[in-house]
C-alpha cells in the first residue's frame, strides 16, 4: 500500500516504479552501496516542474513517525543517530561532508529584522509561551493569504523599496505593541517584507553548520538519493530552524496550489525564493555576483526539492526509529541490572504486583484488548478490542463519541503510545494498532490534545 508524499503535483516523468518507491526501512548509506555498485544516473539539471518524480513511501503498518510527534529525549537520540547515518551517506557517495562553526558576529540583540531567530522566538515565546514560529513571520504569511493567492506575480513582482523601508521601520516600533495598522499594507510590499525577513538572518536558516552540505546535495547521483540526504538534513536542523522551514515552505506550496491564477508554478517561486534561503547577509558580503550567479541554478533546485518534498523530507526513517527503540530497550536493561542490588526487595514486591496485575491484564490481553486512557479528559479507560484493521483514527472517533464533555477538536487530539521501548510518540492516524503492539508490547496507550 503506498502513501504519495509527492504533495499534488500530476505524476510524471517518474521513470522505472523502483525508482520512485522510498524506502524508509533500509539505512540510506546502504542502499547507495548498491547505487554505486550500479550504473551512475545524472539528473537533467533543468527540468520542467512537472518532470519531478512522485516518490512514494511503502506506509508502514506500525505508523509514519514525524518530526514533532517524538519526546525531546528521543529526538535527541535521532540527531545523533542521523549524524551518523549522514557521515556513512556522503561517504558512500565519495563527498565531503563539511560542516561549519558559526563565526562569532555582532548581532542585533532585540527587534525583528536582522534579529538572530532564536533572539526572535525568545521575544515572542515572553509574549506568547510555545510560539515555534516567528509572530512577524505568521503574521506576514497570513496577511498575504488574506489578500488573496491569486495576485499575478506574487513573492516575484517586488514591493515599492522606498515604501518597505519605510513599513519595515514601523513595525520594528509598533508590531508588538499592536499598533501597526495592517490594512494600509500592501500585498506585494508584504511578501517584499516576508523575503527580506529571512534574507536579513544574521544566520541562514539552514544554519551555518551545514550551510555546505545543503549545496552539496545535488552532488549525489540520483534524485532519490538527493531526497534522502535532504530528509537527514532536515532532522539535524536545529528546532527553530526546522519549523520556520517548514512553515515557510507551506506557505510557498499554497502559493504554488494557485499557479493558474498567479503564474507562480514550483520553478518560477524556487528561483525568486533560493537567493533569499541561500544568501544570507554574513555570505552575500563574501562572494563575487558571478559566483552567486553561478550558484543560483543549483540553489533553485533544491529549494525545488524542499517544496516538492516536504511532506517526506519532515519524516523520521522507520531504520532510525527502529534503532531508537533498539538504545531505549538497552538503556533499560542496564538501568534493571543496576537495580540489581535491590532485586531481592523488588522481586517480592514485583510477584505481588504482577499476581494482581496478571489477573487483570492477562484476561485482557490474551482477549486481545488495550486500555486507553484520557487522563486530561476522564477518569475512566477504555477498553478496546483490537482487530486486524483497527487504527488509530478508529480509537479516536470512538473516544469522541463516546465522551461528549471532550470540547477539544479532533484535529487537536493525538493517541500516543508511551513507554516501552519508546520515551512517547503521537501516533499517525493510520497507524494498525495490532502491529504496533507486536512492536511495542509493553506501550501504554494515551490520548491528549497537542499544538500543531
Amino acid at each position: 500500500e503506498h502513501s504519495g508524499v509527492g504533495n499534488g503535483a500530476e505524476p510524471g516523468g517518474g521513470g522505472a516504479e523502483a525508482e520512485t518507491d522510498i524506502n524508509l526501512e533500509v539505512s540510506f548509506s546502504e542502499q547507495a552501496l548498491s547505487y554505486r555498485d550500479g550504473s551512475k544516473v545524472t539528473q537533467p539539471v533543468n527540468e520542467a516542474d512537472d518532470k519531478l518524480p512522485d516518490f512514494k513511501v511503502v506506509r508502514d503498518k506500525t505508523g509514519m513517525t514525524k518530526v514533532g510527534d517524538l519526546s525531546a529525549a528521543d529526538m535527541k537520540k535521532v540527531r545523533r543517530l542521523v549524524l551518523i547515518e549522514m557521515t556513512a551517506l556522503f561517504d558512500t557517495a565519495g563527498l565531503d561532508l563539511k560542516t561549519h562553526k558559526p563565526l562569532k558576529i555582532r548581532v542585533k540583540e532585540s527587534g525583528l529584522f536582522g534579529v538572530p531567530l532564536s533572539t526572535v522566538l525568545e521575544q515572542d515565546q515572553r509574549r506568547i509561551p510555545g510560539t515555534r514560529v516567528p509572530l512577524i513571520m505568521q503574521r506576514l504569511i497570513s496577511h498575504i493569504e488574506e489578500e488573496g493567492l491569486h495576485t499575478e506575480g506574487l513573492l516575484r513582482v517586488p514591493g515599492a523599496s522606498t515604501r518597505v523601508k519605510t513599513v519595515c521601520h514601523e513595525l520594528e516600533l509598533k508590531f508588538y505593541d499592536g499598533l501597526f495598522l495592517w490594512e494600509t499594507l500592501k500585498q506585494h510590499d508584504a511578501a517584499s517584507l516576508l523575503k527580506l525577513f529571512i534574507r536579513e538572518l544574521p544566520h541562514p536558516l539552514l544554519t551555518v553548520e551545514y550551510f555546505s552540505a545543503f549545496i552539496s546535495v545535488l552532488k549525489f547521483p540520483t534524485k532519490k538519493q538527493q531526497l534522502q540526504a535532504l530528509n537527514l538534513l532536515v532532522l539535524l536542523l536545529p528546532e527553530s530552524s526546522r519549523d520556520t522551514l517548514k512553515a515557510l515552505l507551506e506557505f510557498l506550496q499554497r502559493v504554488i496550489d494557485h499557479k493558474e491564477q498567479n503564474k507562480m508554478t514550483l520553478n518560477n517561486v524556487a528561483v525568486v525564493m533560493a537567493p533569499n534561503i541561500f544568501m544570507f547577509k554574513g555570505f552575500r558580503s563574501k562572494i563575487t555576483e558571478q559566483q552567486e550567479f553561478a550558484m543560483a541554478t543549483g540553489m533553485a533546485n533544491i529549494v525545488r526539492l524542499l517544496i516538492r518534498y516536504q511532506n517526506l523530507l519532515w519524516t523520521i526513517p522507520k531504520f532510525v526509529m527502529n534503532q531508537v527503540r533498539k538504545q531505549n530497550t538497552e538503556n533499560q536493561r542496564k538501568m534493571n541490572r543496576d537495580r540489581a542490588v535491590k532485586k531481592l526487595l523488588k522481586k517480592m514486591a514485583y510477584d505481588r504486583e504482577k499476581n494482581i496485575e496478571k489477573v487483570e491484564k492477562s484476561s485482557e490481553a490474551e482477549g486481545g484488548i488495550i486500555r486507553v486512557q484520557a487522563p486530561q479528559f476522564t477518569k475512566v479507560s477504555m477498553a478496546v478490542q483490537l482487530t486486524e484493521e483497527l487504527q488509530a483514527s478508529d480509537i479516536l472517533t470512538r473516544f469522541l463519541s463516546q465522551d461528549s464533555s471532550v470540547s477539544v477538536k479532533r484535529e487537536d487530539l493525538c493517541l500516543f503510545e508511551i513507554g516501552g521501548n519508546i520515551k512517547e510518540r503521537c501516533l499517525d492516524e493510520e497507524t494498525y494498532m495490532k502491529a504496533l503492539l507486536e512492536l511495542n508490547p509493553a506501550a501504554e496507550w494515551v490520548i491528549k490534545s497537542v499544538q500543531r
